[in-house]
C-alpha cells in the first residue's frame, strides 16, 4: 500500500502533499526532495531506498509524480496507477498537467485524490465515473437518487468503465492500427535492429452494453492449440498489454480477444513484434571526404511497398559536418537543401509512391577549421508515415459485435506506419 502522493516541481518544492496511512512522515519526504529530486539524481532511477522508505516516482512535463511507501508493495502496479492518475488530472485539465494546471487547481486536485485511492489503495480511475460527482469550478448537477445508485453500480460492478444507458443515434467503431518502426541498419545493408511497437485504438460509439471478439492474423490466436507450424499469413508477437476491458480468462484459454468495450476512444492493446518485420524503405547512402574540403553525398531511395499505396511527408536527414558551406544539391523528386541548424541536408518528399525509387546527388563544401578532429559520421535517419502497411504484416481479420438488440454497427479499420528510430549508417 502506498503512503503518501506527492507532487513535485523541478526543484524539489512540494505541490501537493496527500498522506493516506502514518507511517511516512513529512521529514522523511523532504529528504527525498532535497537528496534525489533537488539534486537532479531522480531522473534514471524511478525506485528510490532511503532511510527505510520507497518512493516510487515518474515524471510529466517537469512535475514529479510520487508514491512513498514504507511497507513492501506491488511496484508495477503502484507505477501503472501513476500513469493512470495523470491520465485523470490531464483529463479535467485539457490535457494540461504542468506547475501552473496544479496552483490553479488545488482543491480539485485533492478531491480526486481522496477518490482514486483510499487508505493507500487504488480505487477509482474511471475518468468518466468521477466526472459524474467530481465536477470543475464547484458547479455541481443535481443528479437524482436513481443517477447516483446507477453510477455506483458502474464504479464498483465488473465494468466499472462503461454505464449500461448508452445510446447512440448510429451505432459506429473505428479500429486504429498504429504502428511504429524501429531500425537500424549497417552501413554495408545489414539490418541490425528491427522493431515494431504498435498499438490498437479504437473509438467505440454503440449503445447498450454491447460484447466484442476480436481478431487477428497473429501466432497467439491461430496456434491456440499449441502447433508450432503456421501458414504464411501469422505473424509472431512477443509482447502483449491489453485494456482492462479485455477478458483475460477466455484470452487464457483460447486466444480470444474478447471486451465490452468503453464509450469513446480508448487503446484496446499494444504489442511489440521483432520477427519478419517488413521494412518500407531500402536506402543507399554513399558518403564520400575528398581532402577535407569536399563531401559528395548519393543516396538512392526505393519503396518497398505496393504501387497503390503511397507514404506521406518523407524526410530523409543525410548528416554532413558543422563547418559545411556551399552545397550543390540535386533531386530528381521533393526539395532538398542544407538545413545548418540541423547539422544535415534535408530531403523532403510530400508523396512517395509505393514501388518507386528517388535519388539524391550533390555535393558540400567545407569551410577551413584549426581542428584536427574527425567528422563522426552520425547515421541518415529518415520520417515518414505510410497509410494502409504494417511492417509486422497485423491484420484485423474481424471483429464481431454482439448486443441484445441485436443492431448491426458499421465498421472501419485503417493501418497506419510511422518511423520511430529509423536509422542508416554511413
Amino acid at each position: 500500500m502506498a503512503s503518501a502522493l506527492l507532487f513535485l516541481n523541478s526543484r524539489g518544492e512540494v505541490l501537493i502533499y496527500r498522506s493516506y496511512r502514518d507511517d511516512v512522515s513529512r521529514t522523511e519526504v523532504s529528504q527525498f526532495c532535497t537528496q534525489v529530486v533537488a539534486a537532479k539524481e531522480a531522473s534514471e532511477q524511478p525506485i528510490v531506498y532511503l532511510n527505510g522508505v520507497h518512493y516510487i516516482h515518474t515524471v510529466q512535463n517537469n512535475i514529479f509524480v510520487v508514491a512513498a511507501a514504507a511497507s513492501n508493495i506491488n511496484v508495477a502496479m503502484i507505477l501503472q496507477f501513476l500513469y493512470k492518475a495523470v491520465e485523470v488530472f490531464k483529463a479535467y485539465f485539457n490535457g494540461e498537467f504542468d506547475e501552473n494546471a496544479i496552483k490553479k487547481n488545488y482543491v480539485l486536485i485533492y478531491e480526486l485524490l481522496d477518490e482514486i485511492m483510499d487508505f493507500g489503495l487504488p480505487q477509482l480511475t474511471e475518468t468518466e465515473v468521477l466526472k459524474q460527482f467530481i465536477t470543475q469550478g464547484g458547479l455541481r448537477k443535481s443528479i437524482r437518487d436513481d443517477q447516483i445508485q446507477g453510477a455506483l453500480i458502474q464504479a464498483t460492478g465488473i465494468t466499472s468503465w462503461r454505464p449500461d444507458n448508452i445510446r447512440h443515434k448510429n451505432n459506429e467503431v473505428y479500429i486504429d492500427v498504429i504502428e511504429s518502426l524501429h531500425v537500424l541498419v549497417s552501413s554495408q545493408g545489414t539490418v541490425l535492429r528491427s522493431e515494431v511497437q504498435g498499438q490498437i485504438m479504437v473509438k467505440s460509439q454503440l449503445s447498450f452494453m454491447p460484447e466484442c471478439k476480436f481478431g487477428m492474423n497473429d501466432k497467439l490466436a491461430m496456434a491456440g492449440d499449441g502447433n508450432s507450424v503456421l501458414g504464411d499469413k501469422g505473424i509472431a508477437i512477443d509482447d502483449i498489454k491489453f485494456h482492462q476491458c479485455v477478458r483475460l480468462g477466455k484470452f487464457d484459454r483460447d486466444r480470444s480477444i474478447t471486451f465490452i468495450p468503453p464509450d469513446g476512444v480508448f487503446e484496446l492493446m499494444t504489442y511489440r513484434v521483432t520477427e519478419n518485420v517488413n521494412l518500407p524503405f531500402k536506402l543507399i547512402p554513399i558518403v564520400h571526404e575528398y581532402d577535407k574540403n569536399k563531401i559528395e553525398i548519393s543516396l538512392k531511395i526505393k519503396a518497398l511497398f505496393e504501387r497503390n499505396v503511397f507514404a506521406s511527408n518523407v524526410v530523409i536527414k543525410i548528416p554532413v559536418p558543422k563547418n559545411s558551406g556551399k552545397t550543390n544539391i540535386y533531386a530528381v523528386t521533393g526539395k532538398a537543401r542544407l538545413e545548418p541548424e540541423q547539422g544535415a541536408v534535408v530531403w523532403r518528399i510530400r508523396r512517395f509512391p509505393g514501388d518507386s525509387e528517388y535519388t539524391l546527388r550533390g555535393s558540400v563544401n567545407l569551410v577551413p577549421t584549426t581542428s584536427d578532429k574527425p567528422w563522426s559520421r552520425p547515421p541518415v535517419t529518415i520520417d515518414f508515415q505510410v497509410p494502409m502497411f504494417t511492417s509486422s504484416g497485423l491484420r484485423v481479420r474481424f471483429l464481431r459485435v454482439i448486443e441484445k438488440s441485436n443492431y448491426k454497427p458499421t465498421k472501419w479499420i485503417r493501418y497506419i506506419t510511422k518511423a520511430g528510430s529509423y536509422q542508416h549508417r554511413i
